[in-house]
C-alpha cells in the first residue's frame, strides 16, 4: 500500500537539511530502484524551484510499504529526523486515484 509521509521542517533547519541530504536521498533512491516511490520532494519556502536561503518548509513522500508500521519505522530512521530537520512527521495510508 502507498503511504504519505508528511514532514514539517523546524525553523532555521536549512544547514542541517543540506548536510543530511545525501544520506536522505540515498535511502529514497534505494526505494525508487524497487519501484516504491510514487513522489518525493520538499516544499520550498517561497514560490519557486530554487528557494535559496529561504529554504524549505517540509517534505512530502508517497512511498510503498507492506504496512503502516513499516512505513512509520522507515520514516523514523530518515537522516533528516536524526539531523533534527523535521519538527513533525505524519505517516498515513494513501489511496492513489489519478492518474
Amino acid at each position: 500500500m502507498w503511504y504519505a509521509i508528511i514532514c514539517q521542517d523546524r525553523e532555521d533547519s536549512l544547514d542541517r537539511r543540506l548536510s543530511a541530504r545525501p544520506a536522505h536521498l540515498e535511502r529514497l533512491e534505494a526505494l525508487h530502484r524497487e519501484g516504491r516511490v510514487l513522489v518525493a520532494g520538499p516544499h520550498p519556502a517561497v514560490d519557486g524551484e530554487a528557494p535559496g536561503a529561504a529554504g524549505f518548509t517540509g517534505s512530502l513522500l508517497i512511498l510503498e510499504f507492506p504496512s503502516l508500521e513499516e512505513a512509520e519505522a522507515w520514516a523514523k530512521e530518515d537522516p533528516y529526523v536524526g539531523a533534527d530537520v523535521y519538527e513533525s512527521v505524519t505517516v498515513k495510508p494513501f489511496k492513489k486515484v489519478l492518474p
